[in-house]
């Protein structure tokens, strides 16, 4: 039995080895690109605050240092991982130089986990907390390629040197269409520097993370790594136009572009008969605006009438406000009979009505970011028309007919009640 197994194992073997050596060439050749390494840069402050001592008993530097070293074990091989600093070199008084004190630290490419942990090893606190330089010189240690980018911030203190300021920084990297995002972790962060490293992350779409503990502080970091190397899928950077005419043409896919207060942008997207056009806008608010504000998602022909449209209003609540549509264009019999059949040029409009206090920057503009996707339209086009009930109108008619009719009935048995009790 043992030896008939062996054989029959044999004998697949060499099956599969024939198999694989007939195969053409082009076979193997076919498979797909290997995806290109995310990048991550973690950005430390080094600034003189990091020597207090509050943190499990320990300064925030060693606290820093520890979750380095943890953090840089776990990293997974094929995160290309960089170590930028601010304030790490220049201890003196004069606010020029130290606003000039980012220097990177080990450069963004594959880790060598012993000469990183060397590097850190080194730093001390030292000066000041040039976050928007920081942030700059970290978006060009990430510049290049399509793979996905992030910056890890972990800061003790708002940015010291002012008049550039670091949210301002961050939406202007949100604005290069680049899609590298910002997280940012404050450690035992103060009312302003929360709210300065969570208007950073906002801008880029990062998060913001308060820190009090060195395992917080390890835990969150390895996360935001780890994230890196799961990326999701990336919006191609657009720009709508200002009409219909010349818009640029989308297909099914993920967009980002930018939108200034109270502004129109168009879109074109080709609908064939027997498909169904899907859409959906999300626009954020990375800055302060004021609450009441609204999104529209219109769909028209070229000749500016209207198909349908979608809308939703905000009160502030969130920072974000979406809305979406569908369209669904029946099936030409005559036209597919003929060849194939004439797509329809459907224009997309994307408004918004925010505003913002005058003190607010409106450049760049909001971000904007547009789902276009083309599935099969329904049997029957005017199924998913009905109100956006689609099946359901069915439903909620039989509810509404049956509530009436319920009504009429209780409204027959109240009145026969009363006239017996007034003839008793």
């Amino acid at each position: 039995m043992i030896i008939r197994k062996r054989l029959a194992a044999g004998v697949c073997g060499l099956l599969a080895t024939l198999a694989v050596g007939l195969l053409p060439a082009s076979a193997v050749a076919d498979e797909p690109d290997a995806k290109p390494s995310p990048k991550v840069e973690l950005v430390l402050d080094v600034s003189g605050s990091m020597r207090a001592r509050d943190i499990d008993g320990q300064s925030r530097m060693s606290a820093a240092k520890q979750a380095f070293n943890e953090v840089l074990d776990a990293v997974p091989h094929e995160v290309q991982l960089g170590i930028r600093t601010l304030g790490a070199n220049y201890p003196g008084d004069d606010r020029k130089l130290g606003c000039k004190d980012t220097k990177q630290l080990y450069p963004v490419g594959p880790l060598d986990r012993t000469e990183a942990k060397t590097a850190v090893a080194t730093l001390a606190p030292t000066g000041w907390t040039p976050i928007g330089p920081a942030l700059l010189g970290a978006a060009d240690d990430l510049k290049g390629g399509d793979s996905t980018r992030r910056i890890v911030l972990i800061t003790d203190g708002e940015d010291t040197c002012a008049p550039l300021d670091p949210c301002v920084v961050a939406r202007d990297i949100a604005s290069r269409g680049i899609h590298l995002t910002v997280d940012t972790l404050g450690l035992l962060p103060d009312a302003k520097t929360r709210d300065q490293l969570s208007c950073i992350a906002e801008a880029t779409g990062g998060t913001y993370t308060s820190v009090r503990h060195t395992g917080e502080l390890r835990k969150r970091v390895h996360q935001l790594v780890d994230r890196a190397a799961r990326p999701v899928v990336t919006p191609v950077a657009t720009k709508g136009a200002d009409q219909c005419d010349g818009a640029p043409k989308l297909t099914p896919g993920l967009y980002s572009d930018r939108e200034k207060f109270a502004e129109h942008r168009w879109y074109r997207v080709d609908v064939r008969p027997g498909q169904e056009l899907r859409a959906s806008v999300s626009v954020g608010a990375d800055r302060a605006v004021n609450n009441d504000y609204g999104v529209l998602l219109r769909a028209s022909t070229v000749h500016g009438r209207e198909i349908v449209r979608g809308s939703e209003a905000g009160s502030g609540r969130t920072d974000v406000i979406s809305s979406g549509l569908r369209y669904p264009k029946p099936s030409d019999d005559a036209a597919e009979e003929d060849g194939k059949p004439a797509a329809e040029t459907v224009c997309l409009q994307v408004s918004n009505s925010f505003s913002a206090p005058a003190s607010v920057k409106t450049a760049p503009g909001l971000p904007v970011e547009l789902t276009v996707d083309l599935v099969d339209a329904p049997d029957d086009a005017a199924d998913t028309a009905s109100f956006g009930l689609g099946r359901g109108w069915w439903l909620l008619g039989a509810l509404v007919l049956t509530g009436l009719v319920a009504g009429l009935v209780w409204g027959w048995i109240s009145r026969w009640r009363i006239s017996v009790w007034r003839t008793n």
